[in-house]
């Protein structure tokens, strides 16, 4: 049997994919500290579309607590997912992922300067942002940190994908050896809520954070979906993209810009998650091959559902206390990873 027809079908790798999200949501909707039924999630689902909630613990509790919880997840994990099949798209790398340009490392410096140092350089921004300081800032900065490093990555009219990587990895680690810096100097109250927000959590889900995430990812998926044929040219090499008429510069664009869209909105608001963006698309393209209409898709879809399961893990395994959804990500991620690329070496 051959290597092409051994792998699945893109309709079907869709299929699969939104199955694995369907199941996803519903186990994480049941599970918790408060345990949900299913006949219960129906029920309160069937009373807010008919108009007849009753207010019932369960309602509460899936409506006001979880429900914004699986919005943020299926927005954070699509995010990253798609971020992750960009980068290593355009990097021609199945290893990139979307901290190679910096955007996590900008957002974490940005949250970082803020939680430690924000009142007493900044003790305005409280008063005109409110609950939405952190989040403003290290948006603020993934998108600042993205912009120096396209900006260092030009040469020649063009941008080189070699330099962006090169100014990633600096950027990142003086943004590590900024975040050493601020741990130093922070309290012990500052420096509980730095390491928290830095290994990530959806327990600070929100409506208005949900919407404001799932509206920026929803932005970034439908103008990344526009790069598909471009980085399947650009997998050949840019000189045969170019004259199979791509304009290289133009997907390159897009592409960071997508990513640091969506990775900088979902860090923002949750934290550091780690390795979604590296595993998703890796799956997809062992199982899937290498066509970025199926790639990206399959991507966002699966990466919602490894960050909705491993929510559901975290707040379940130490009840009553919750992991850190980023450890969490890695720890699980990481042997699984490993077994894919033993199981299916022949095709990486």
């Amino acid at each position: 049997m051959s290597l092409h027809t051994r792998r699945m079908s893109g309709q079907h790798v869709l299929l699969l994919g939104s199955a694995l999200v369907l199941l996803s949501l519903l186990n994480a909707s049941a599970r918790g500290a408060y345990g949900i039924s299913v006949a219960d999630i129906a029920r309160t689902l069937w009373a807010l579309a008919s108009g007849g909630l009753d207010g019932s613990p369960e309602q509460l509790v899936f409506l006001n607590i979880r429900l914004p919880r699986l919005f943020l997840g299926l927005a954070a994990g699509a995010g990253l997912g798609l971020s992750g099949a960009l980068m290593q798209g355009l990097f021609r790398n199945p290893l990139a992922d979307p901290g190679l340009i910096g955007v996590s490392s900008g957002a974490a410096l940005a949250a970082g300067i803020t939680i430690v140092l924000g009142s007493r350089f900044f003790p305005d921004l409280p008063r005109s942002l409110g609950s939405w300081t952190l989040v403003a800032t290290a948006f603020a900065g993934s998108l600042s940190v993205t912009a120096l490093i396209y900006m260092l990555a030009q040469s020649d009219g063009g941008t080189r994908v070699g330099l962006m990587l090169l100014a990633g990895v600096a950027i990142n680690a003086l943004a590590g050896a900024g975040l050493g810096g601020l741990s130093f100097l922070a309290s012990d109250e500052q420096l509980r809520s730095l390491q928290f927000w830095l290994l990530g959590s959806l327990g600070g889900a929100r409506w208005s954070a949900v919407v404001l995430v799932c509206t920026i990812v929803l932005i970034a998926a439908c103008a990344g979906a526009t790069c598909a044929r471009p980085l399947n040219a650009i997998a050949l090499g840019e000189a045969q993209a170019v004259l199979l008429g791509v304009d290289v510069e133009r997907t390159k664009r897009l592409a960071i810009g997508v990513t640091a869209l969506a990775v900088g909105a979902v860090t923002a608001t949750t934290g550091m998650i780690g390795f979604v963006g590296l595993l998703a698309p890796h799956c997809v393209r062992l199982v899937a091959g290498p066509d970025h209409r199926v790639v990206l898709p399959g991507s966002a879809m699966l990466g919602a559902a490894l960050v909705l399961l491993a929510d559901s893990v975290a707040r379940t395994a130490v009840q009553p206390a919750e992991l850190p959804l980023g450890v969490l990500t890695a720890l699980v991620g990481v042997p699984f990873f490993l077994v894919l690329l033993r199981q299916f070496k022949g095709r990486v």
